[in-house]
């Protein structure tokens, strides 16, 4: 087992690309996990290690040095790496997996998030976590904006992003899956047809879209939507965060 103490060493410096840059990720279909928690819950969903980094001294805490290449990093060189501030001991450079719409696996009870272009790594983190806290069936990301694995998204779903299904592909494709499907779709949107949204019935298979808070909805979804919802809020107020007003729904939504 090697020990690593310099910045200079040739795996810290793919580590370092893997945490900053979005194409190293997608180009080496890799990507980088801190924590024994968010490794735990990728292990148990199939996800596979491909190189792990242990913090000095830590050794007895790793459970998984057999699935990969297993190096020990001086703590020092492991605090300047870490994403985190703490007691992390772990370090995990993972295989990403493929996320086409066509593998997801639905049925007439189903129900899915729908977030359209989605901008805000935190807010797609905080939005996996709550669907999957929720059991949601999946979550799809239409026209994505941002990298699936990245850092942020991972750190704020809490592992989220590893314990529910998630899929990516244009608008386009995403509303064709929808309707092959005969999903009923709502969207949160403000418009003059929204209705509050206790006050419509949610049946299933049910797609609910959100788009994005500067932006709202594109009119590609409110030309194709059965029904728009709104979540009404007190002046001054005109809106609520998109991770907010998601979880509300999807909490309401688990209740019909």
């Amino acid at each position: 087992m090697k020990y690593i103490s310099s910045p200079h060493n040739p795996l810290i410096k793919k580590l370092n690309l893997l945490i900053s840059k979005s194409r190293v990720r997608k180009k080496e279909n890799l990507f980088v996990v801190s924590g024994n928690r968010e490794l735990s819950r990728a292990v148990e969903m199939g996800y596979n290690i491909d190189t792990l980094f242990y913090r000095e001294g830590c050794y007895e805490e790793i459970v998984y040095e057999d699935s990969a290449y297993v190096f020990e990093l001086s703590a020092a060189l492991f605090d300047r790496v870490s994403m985190r501030s703490g007691s992390e001991e772990v370090i995990t450079i993972l295989e990403a997996k493929s996320h086409y719409i066509k593998d997801l696996f639905i049925n007439n009870y189903s129900r899915v998030l729908v977030l359209e272009a989605p901008e805000k790594p935190g807010n797609i983190g905080a939005l996996l976590r709550t669907a999957a806290a929720a059991d949601w069936d999946a979550v799809i990301i239409a026209n994505p904006k941002t990298d699936l694995y990245h850092p942020q998204i991972i750190r704020n779903s809490m592992g989220g992003v590893f314990s529910i299904p998630v899929a990516t592909d244009n608008t386009e494709k995403v509303i064709s899956f929808l309707e092959k499907n005969a999903f009923n779709i709502y969207a949160a949107a403000l418009d003059h047809k929204a209705k509050h949204f206790k006050r419509v019935d949610y049946p299933r298979p049910l797609a609910l879209v959100f788009g994005t808070e500067d932006k709202g909805l594109d009119q590609k979804w409110l030309k194709k939507v059965q029904q728009i919802v709104k979540i009404p809020v007190k002046f001054p107020i005109d809106s609520l965060n998109l991770s907010v007003s998601a979880g509300i729904l999807m909490y309401h939504c688990g209740d019909q």
